[in-house]
């Protein structure tokens, strides 16, 4: 078995080791109604001037063992599975999705390998609230659209990407996701822009789709997560253009940039109900949603890493750029990153659904779920199988474009 093998069998490990994995269900982790902490006590979200300063009570969480100095062995991920899985209801998302990206003219020549992606599979997991094929579609259009301006713009250069453009080419697509007013002689121009480039179609048809299922707030919340996106975007793209490669800390931040926000801003929405703004935004809430996505989008850096360009990033790369250390340790310090962000969010999760509505317990297990179903997704998807990637890489034409 060559290194790069091992690698891979050594994250699909720890990806499908189940056997220490937290529960499915958040309120099977955490009990926001114990009257034996101080938790139980406080039934009211703390709201208006002078509440920043509010300490709200945090449960105690059961730490990991310390690992020994010289321990080589890969902590367990701590990261549940999925809710649910419904294989029936997945394939018809998934092949009216591929439809959908025919119709839009993204992967032109390479639907056959968007299929076996699954991406319709990826939200039937994550949104497990919700049976709905259609609003599961809406929120996977986008989900592809998003992957599709990552795979043509940002990462593969055998697919047209291009860092000397990615600024250009991205504050062109958010004018399409934040449609630009250019006044009537510039407008057509636009419009046209919107038909010719498949992925502007992509995220126009997307976005249309999407607004059936959400408020004006809810797709407000989306736009303002895609802009916070092409920002990572372009960050990368100065990465690459430097031939730089960033240390790890800039590293996670760009990560923190480009996590798995822009799908799970939706997890509501597709759910069929809505969070407040008042307490969607607020400072501690914010910050536990984030630490949900940021841990999240490190297992994709774990699956993936074996499958990316040369000239891609990840974290286990970078650590082991920084730290010369072996891929193995490098993997290791991964996963320990991923799970003090995901400790420190059901800690957090706790102590916000102790004090804050119905709904927000309501979100907050919801993005439990998600997790769980990305978890899942991201073991068994087609995008990371050296054997149909390989095979599928080898039947497109150099340089073939969306």
């Amino acid at each position: 078995m060559s290194g790069i093998d091992e690698l891979t069998a050594l994250a699909t490990s720890v990806l499908t080791d189940m056997d220490s994995a937290p529960p499915a269900d958040l309120s099977r982790l955490i009990d926001v109604d114990s009257t034996e902490t101080p938790l139980g006590s406080v039934r009211r979200f703390a709201t208006g001037l002078g509440t920043a300063a509010v300490r709200f009570p945090r449960p105690p969480m059961p730490e990991p063992e310390p690992a020994e100095e010289d321990d080589d062995e890969i902590p367990d991920l701590f990261c549940p599975g999925a809710l649910r899985d419904n294989p029936a209801l997945a394939k018809e998302v998934d092949e009216r999705l591929v439809e959908w990206a025919e119709q839009v003219g993204i992967y032109q020549g390479r639907l056959d390998k968007l299929a076996r992606c699954e991406f319709g599979r990826l939200i039937t997991l994550a949104h497990p609230a919700t049976d709905d094929p259609d609003r599961l579609l809406a929120a996977a259009k986008c989900v592809v659209a998003e992957w599709a301006t990552d795979d043509y713009y940002i990462d593969e250069v055998d697919l047209g990407a291009d860092p000397k453009i990615v600024g250009s080419r991205l504050a062109l697509l958010h004018a399409v996701v934040d449609p630009a007013p250019l006044g009537s002689k510039y407008a057509p121009q636009l419009d046209q822009y919107r038909e010719d480039e498949p992925i502007a179609t992509a995220f126009r048809s997307a976005m249309k789709h999407l607004t059936q299922y959400t408020s004006v707030t809810q797709l407000a919340r989306f736009q303002h997560q895609m802009s916070i996106l092409y920002v990572a975007w372009n960050q990368e793209a100065d990465w690459h253009a430097n031939g730089r490669t960033p240390p790890v800390w800039e590293y996670l931040v760009q990560r923190h940039l480009n996590s798995y926000l822009p799908p799970m801003i939706l997890i509501d929405a597709v759910a069929g109900y809505e969070l407040s703004p008042t307490e969607f935004y607020h400072p501690r809430v914010r910050r536990a949603f984030t630490m949900a996505g940021d841990a999240n989008v490190l297992i994709n850096d774990l699956h993936s890493a074996d499958f990316e360009s040369d000239t891609d990033f990840n974290l286990p790369r970078v650590i082991a750029l920084e730290e010369q250390c072996s891929h193995h340790e490098a993997i290791k310090r991964t996963v320990e990153i991923h799970n003090e962000l995901m400790r420190e969010f059901v800690a957090e999760a706790a102590a916000l659904s102790a004090v804050g509505t119905p709904t927000l317990r309501r979100f907050f297990a919801d993005t439990w779920a998600w997790l769980g179903g990305s978890r899942e997704w991201h073991a068994t998807t087609g995008r990371y199988r050296a054997d149909e990637e390989t095979s599928t890489a080898a039947s497109q034409p150099e340089g073939s474009r969306p």
